[in-house]
């Protein structure tokens, strides 16, 4: 939604951005309590695994079973659900009203920020899903690790391959590249005393690692066809709003998973005086698995000033109860923020155990 405000100049509800994240953020039965449950996100879910053929149904299993073939921090699993999940939390905002003024995603959340945001047809973004994610999965294997410094601290370990993959805030760095080397350097880090922890991917994402990986998807990402943004993306490679001429660029997007995301430089351009969400109060949604961008923009300064609310639509940890319950609160403090024009969004409603609760947003579409 736009800014809405009074007679007087001031905002009636705070301008709302929604953050995407992206590989990494994956978690053993991550929001299936919310599949066959809420209608709009099945839908989406339903049309992303449906538009990957026979491996998106391999995929959906995985993903409902406590026992998955394929691990879902395996790329074929983590990319396509963390892609399909994004997607499928955002369309379901809109539906309940809220027009969000900014997209902003973390690596593959960029690319459902890009459907959302109406540059590419959901139809065309997982059609590229399919090659990205079969030519990321013959990438060398290797890895990510979150380490508590900054770049000027961990220069000196930094080598060709072991790159610093992510900054998401000053003191928050990933480091990626492929093993051995990964190893080698996590090694030395633990021999200095600096603590860093081991992400959810199997290959050296935002490293030169995948870069072959990622050039060989070029063809695929030149059959989409581009569109102008219906919604400000603000990018997480280039630190500011997506324009042409990277917007349609295939290469911008074939080449993302290979090179540095500046999260904490995006975040600070969008929470900025001339940022998309203007000097604040704001409310930031986070539309995806888990928490982890939450926990970052909580400390924004942007935010811990008092210009802005966090609010995540997953929980941290599988349940059906508590899919629900997040949502359900993620709702209360959505309502003031909904598109006037429509329907409000209804609250879940008491059931008896056994009983199984359907609530859904006013007026939303059934699949």
């Amino acid at each position: 939604m736009t800014a809405v405000t009074t007679a007087s100049g001031v905002p009636a509800h705070p301008p709302v951005v929604v953050l995407l994240p992206g590989q990494g953020s994956q978690y053993p039965g991550m929001l299936r309590g919310l599949y066959g449950h809420e209608p709009v996100f099945t839908r989406v879910l339903d049309e992303v695994f449906d538009g990957l053929g026979a491996e998106g149904a391999r995929v959906r299993d995985d993903w409902l079973s406590d026992a998955p073939v394929v691990p879902l921090d395996d790329v074929r699993r983590a990319q396509p659900l963390v892609f399909g999940l994004d997607v499928a939390l955002g369309t379901l905002l809109t539906s309940w009203g809220v027009r969000p003024v900014a997209y902003l995603g973390h690596s593959a959340g960029e690319y459902a920020a890009a459907v959302l945001a109406g540059i590419m047809s959901l139809g065309d973004a997982v059609d590229v899903l399919g090659e990205r994610v079969r030519s990321l999965a013959t990438a060398p294997r290797g890895g990510m690790v979150a380490v508590a410094a900054n770049a000027a601290q961990l220069a000196r370990w930094i080598t060709p391959q072991v790159v610093v993959g992510a900054v998401n805030a000053p003191d928050q760095i990933m480091l990626a590249g492929p093993e051995p080397e990964l190893g080698e350097v996590t090694g030395r880090l633990t021999g200095a005393g600096i603590t860093w922890m081991p992400a959810r991917a199997t290959a050296g994402f935002h490293s030169p690692s995948v870069a072959a990986a990622c050039a060989a998807t070029v063809p695929a990402y030149q059959r989409i066809s581009y569109r102008a943004p219906q919604v400000t993306v603000v990018s997480g490679y280039t630190g500011r709003a997506l324009r042409e001429p990277l917007l349609s660029d295939p290469r911008f997007w074939a080449m993302q998973p290979s090179r540095p995301v500046h999260f904490g430089a995006a975040l600070s351009h969008l929470l900025g005086p001339q940022g998309p969400a203007g000097p604040g109060p704001f409310l930031l949604v986070e539309a995806g698995p888990g928490q982890g961008l939450s926990a970052v923009a909580r400390r924004h300064p942007a935010v811990t000033r008092g210009g802005g609310t966090v609010v995540p639509l997953s929980s941290v940890r599988a349940g059906a109860e508590r899919d629900r319950a997040r949502l359900a609160e993620a709702a209360r403090h959505l309502r003031p923020t909904a598109d006037a024009s429509a329907d409000p969004v209804t609250d879940p409603p008491t059931t008896s155990p056994g009983e199984e609760p359907s609530w859904t947003p006013a007026g939303a579409a059934r699949p």
